[in-house]
């Protein structure tokens, strides 16, 4: 079957014709006018494309409503009842009918398990895509298995595109996230029209793989630096510190990062910004950066911290709540210590 081209294709060079005049606005907007002209025809057509959702948790629900509120019709699919409404998306009773019905279908699921069963399991992605449709993988997923599944899609004429994003719940909200990408840049350039519904960054990092390797790098730093700053803040208030000011030492010095800027000093009033990465999936992410960098033959000298304290956090109860939770893991076996302390009247 040939594949169907999405490439622009430059108009014919100037060749002899009639006179130039005023009144000709092919003619007077310059050589680029013809080539304009198609380029925006070409973008019409992008933007028509039928879109398609699985997996509606966490982050692909909000994903998924920044698209819908762009004003672009989604087909969504998620095994919990009411999820696809939720996120404004016209339900489906499978991820068959979503694959049929969309021309680009974007993926956010838990872990390379789920995105396997739903690309290559009965009724799934392999089985029913076409040639010339696009899967774009927003997963965090071990980049062994994209480069496969790439290969996979490749033989049906299915691009398939590992596109982790970053930014948490309230950059999904805003429509802020960034974007690591791998796969064909062409693309990824393609879809722009779609990315920027709900992210303000798309970053290009290579052929398959790449995207989900970045993204398991920059987790990796991400429950570092989570992990570090709760075990310093439970340290701080059991040393009597005001956090508050403590903060803004940190945030000014040396020891700053995202988790002092942009974390605590919400948790610090009582509000763990619920609705993001849970402390299961942050274990689950940190055990694929350690697999990914013993196939690359690099030491993971630093793991043990981050790995101990969401391992804590998971056996104290904190598994399926926001990552951000560890800070009270950590406080639970320092004494009952909390940053924040409701007062009596708020609590009653």
């Amino acid at each position: 079957m040939r594949r169907r081209s999405t490439r622009s294709v430059p108009p014919a060079g100037p060749g002899p014709g009639p006179p130039r005049t005023p009144h000709d606005p092919s003619r007077t907007r310059g050589p680029d006018a013809g080539r304009a002209q198609h380029s925006n025809r070409e973008a019409e057509d992008m933007t028509a494309q039928r879109i398609g959702f699985v997996g509606l948790g966490n982050m692909g629900g909000r994903i998924a409503r920044r698209i819908t509120q762009a004003g672009h019709r989604v087909l969504g699919h998620d095994p919990r009842p009411g999820a696809a409404e939720a996120a404004g998306t016209e339900p489906t009773s499978s991820v068959a009918e979503v694959v049929r019905g969309s021309d680009v279908v974007l993926l956010s699921l838990p872990d390379s398990t789920a995105v396997e069963t739903v690309v290559l399991g009965p009724d799934g992605v392999k089985e029913h895509g076409r040639e010339g449709q696009t899967v774009v993988d927003l997963s965090t997923a071990a980049p062994e298995s994209t480069r496969r599944l790439h290969g996979l899609l490749a033989a049906e004429g299915v691009e398939y595109l590992d596109a982790g994003v970053s930014g948490g719940a309230a950059a999904a909200d805003k429509g802020a996230l960034t974007i690591m990408a791998g796969g064909s840049r062409t693309r990824i350039a393609e879809l722009a029209w779609l990315f920027e519904t709900f992210a303000a960054k798309v970053h290009p990092m290579g052929p398959s793989g790449a995207g989900h390797t970045t993204k398991l790098l920059n987790n990796f730093l991400n429950a570092v630096s989570l992990a570090a700053t709760a075990e310093v803040m439970v340290a701080g208030r059991k040393a009597g510190l005001d956090l508050s000011d403590l903060l803004d030492v940190i945030n000014t010095s040396s020891g700053v990062n995202f988790a002092s800027l942009n974390r605590f000093p919400r948790i610090i009033e009582g509000d763990y910004l619920e609705g993001g990465l849970t402390s299961r999936l942050m274990m689950k992410d940190i055990v694929l950066y350690v697999d990914h960098i013993r196939e690359l033959g690099v030491p993971s000298l630093n793991a043990s911290g981050p790995m101990s304290s969401f391992g804590l956090a998971l056996g104290t109860g904190y598994g399926d709540r926001i990552s951000n939770r560890v800070v009270d893991a950590i406080g639970d076996v320092a004494g009952g210590v909390r940053l924040h302390e409701e007062s009596e009247e708020s609590a009653v």
